[in-house]
């Protein structure tokens, strides 16, 4: 093939650099129009946070851990109090409560970087040190750190290029942490002593399979440090006793291929999650001495897809999804399992952060289109739900002014399509609205409801928001991930235009605009190619886009892993003709395409930033209509600028844009700006 553009992947190249700064401002001359209205959006979403806030504190050993933020300030604040009791601490109006320990300040961090990252932070089981990680470039290449919680002090510990996550052993001597390769593969485990050079830490597995990735955690217990090897498709997990760091792991099971298991340590064993001849997974048991022996405790059903466990000393508790929406199942020790019931028909329910092992409360998150995010601890004894706190939303916000709803759409081979939308009130009283249609559909990902603070700025303006649940997420369980993968991902792209199709034929929807990111943004650039004429604009964020030039280059960072999703199109003539008659850069035409506004940050490691570049060329080169644009953030990474406030001034733009494609732009908002605001 023959890549006029190729060389715009050349980052260290100044006619790149010079490129990208062009375009930008391109954009800036062509979306001059917005400002305006970008302004009053970002007020909006700023208007309606409320600034300075904190989250509700976690127990774990003496201490609350929570994180708080401070208005006018871009990064949150770590911290913890001394626990007295079950009970949460009162969480006042939001600042720093009554004995505060500051564990990390982001924001003296940052200092004036134009980037900063965390990529984890873990506090020993004893209490008395923090690991944490920094990225000021947006690269996810970061630097591992220790800090002393008894003297406040960081400790002189070191390491650079280390991965996310790592674990401590159960004395607190020694921390575990993985690195990664040139392909961005987290790929080595190492073995820290506190107190040593970073030259004297141990080198304690090596993946050698370019397919597999490593991750360590620490059990909940505990007792255990289980380190994971992974695939797209198969898994291969190791156990060792936390209280012998320097031990050696022991084997769970073999590696098989297509076979995927997790390992947790409860109080009679081990619990595996496994997929083994159960397609949506089954929860074994596992005896301590021969954890590769696995008894059933969930079998397998057709309905329902298990997506976690979570071992505590008195009970058993399963993630799961079922019609395409999220629950939670407790299995008390020596008692009988039970569903805990959601108020809403839409929702999402998830277990939050559960540190301790012996609990009598279990922390739950949900939220749904109208629910702002609400945290609960569920009573063990009781069976009594108990909110502790709902995410304040100011600016007049009430959700009996909006309304959610599921729809089905129907496939081109018959398939029904879940959708779920959200308006307020009376948007459709004058007939179809509208609408910005969302969409991802990879990697088993789930786009389940949820709650948008930014979001308001839309619906408020008489536009409708809708997910469309496309095959190759993970909302209708394993079959319909594997039904939009590999040779079948199409249904990924009919899934969405056919869910278009549907928004208009129904009555809910006018025009409609289209919006997806990183592999949703693969789906963007296909539909555009697919059904031009459905979208009166596409949003395509961090977008890969140029999928098949990727996928063929195995020194590109992840481009090995990845064949498990997408194929080998290296070695294997038919996937490489399958990708090539969907890849967005490679089917652009002459065809009238809408409005496209493309979004990348030079330093993504994931979706590099010379495939939007180079899509976007393309399109004006090759199509008709646009107009094309791209914007990139010079100084960010795959999840964009890094400080809240700017990337809530990111997302007041792409909302303005959208709001220009859909004929809304002049309509008004409903934000109520508190007195004191208006009179300032």
């Amino acid at each position: 093939m023959t890549d006029e553009y190729a060389w715009l992947i050349n980052k260290d190249d100044p006619d790149t650099i010079a490129y990208l700064e062009a375009e930008n401002a391109f954009t800036k001359q062509a979306t001059a129009h917005l400002d305006g209205v970008v302004e009053t959006v970002f007020q909006e979403i700023k208007g309606r946070t409320l600034e300075t806030d904190l989250s509700v504190p976690t127990r774990k050993g003496g201490w609350w851990y929570y994180v708080r933020t401070e208005e006018g300030k871009q990064y949150a604040i770590q911290c913890r109090v001394a626990a007295d009791g079950d009970t949460p601490p009162d969480m006042g109006d939001g600042g720093p409560l009554p004995g505060e320990e500051v564990l990390l300040d982001g924001n003296e961090l940052a200092g004036d970087s134009e980037f900063f990252a965390l990529g984890g932070s873990a506090v020993s089981p004893d209490g008395t040190k923090l690991a944490f990680s920094t990225d000021f470039k947006g690269d996810e290449r970061f630097t591992l750190r220790f800090k002393d919680l008894v003297t406040g002090e960081t400790l002189p510990d070191e390491i650079p290029n280390v991965s996310y996550g790592g674990a401590w052993s159960a004395d607190c001597s020694t921390y575990f942490y993985t690195t990664v390769d040139e392909a961005w593969r987290p790929y080595r485990l190492f073995r820290h002593v506190i107190g040593t050079p970073a030259e004297e830490d141990v080198l304690v597995y090596e993946e050698s399979d370019e397919r597999f990735w490593v991750g360590i955690g620490l059990s909940r217990s505990e007792r255990y440090l289980i380190l994971s090897c992974g695939s797209k498709i198969t898994s291969e997990v190791r156990v060792l006793d936390a209280a012998n760091p320097s031990g050696e792991f022991t084997l769970v099971r073999e590696r098989v291929t297509g076979v995927e298991y997790g390992v947790d340590h409860g109080p009679d064993g081990f619990l595996i999650l496994h997929n083994d001849g159960a397609e949506n997974f089954e929860l074994a048991t596992a005896p301590i001495g021969d954890p590769g022996a696995w008894t059933p405790l969930i079998p397998h059903r057709e309905d329902t897809r298990l997506l976690d466990v979570d071992a505590f000393a008195t009970h058993l508790v399963v993630a799961f999804r079922r019609d395409g929406l999220t629950g939670v199942r407790v299995l008390p020790r020596g008692g009988e399992p039970y569903e805990i019931p959601f108020p809403e028909p839409i929702y999402t329910a998830d277990v939050g952060g559960n540190p301790e092992f012996s609990t009598s409360r279990l922390r739950l998150g949900y939220t749904s289109m109208v629910t702002p995010p609400s945290v609960y601890d569920f009573d063990l004894v009781t069976r009594e739900l108990i909110l502790l706190k709902q995410r304040p939303v100011l600016g007049g916000y009430n959700p009996d002014d909006y309304e959610q709803h599921r729809d089905w759409a129907t496939a081109e081979d018959g398939v029904r399509v879940p959708i779920s939308i959200v308006m307020r009130k009376g948007a459709r009283d004058d007939g179809p609205a509208p609408t910005l249609l969302y969409g991802y559909g990879s990697y088993e990902a789930s786009m389940d409801p949820a709650f948008s603070v930014a979001r308001l700025s839309l619906l408020d303006r008489g536009v409708i928001f809708a997910v469309a649940h496309v095959r190759g997420g993970g909302e209708m369980g394993r079959r319909w991930y594997e039904d939009g993968k590999l040779t079948r991902k199409k249904n990924t792209f009919t899934d969405f235009v056919a869910c278009a199709r549907h928004l208009k034929a129904a009555g809910w929807s006018s025009a409609i605009a289209a919006r997806g990111g990183s592999a949703g943004g693969l789906l963007m650039g296909a539909v555009a190619n697919l059904a031009p004429e459905e979208f009166a604009g596409i949003v395509a964020n961090v977008p890969f886009v140029d999928a098949l030039n990727t996928i063929l280059d195995p020194s590109l960072p992840l481009t090995v892993i990845e064949w498990d999703e997408w194929g080998d199109p290296l070695h294997n003539a038919d996937v490489y003709h399958y990708m090539k008659s969907y890849s967005p850069y490679e089917n652009v035409d002459g065809r009238v395409y809408p409005p496209i506004l493309a979004i990348t940050s030079l330093n993504d490691t994931r979706v590099l930033y010379h495939e939007p570049a180079k899509w976007i060329a393309k399109l004006r080169a090759t199509a008709q209509g646009g107009p094309f644009l791209l914007k990139t953030e010079m100084g960010a990474g795959h999840g964009g600028r890094s400080g809240r406030y700017d990337a809530w001034r990111e997302e007041a733009f792409t909302l303005a844009w959208v709001l220009d494609r859909l004929g809304r732009l002049d309509a008004p908002g409903r934000y109520e700006a508190p007195a004191e605001a208006v009179q300032g």
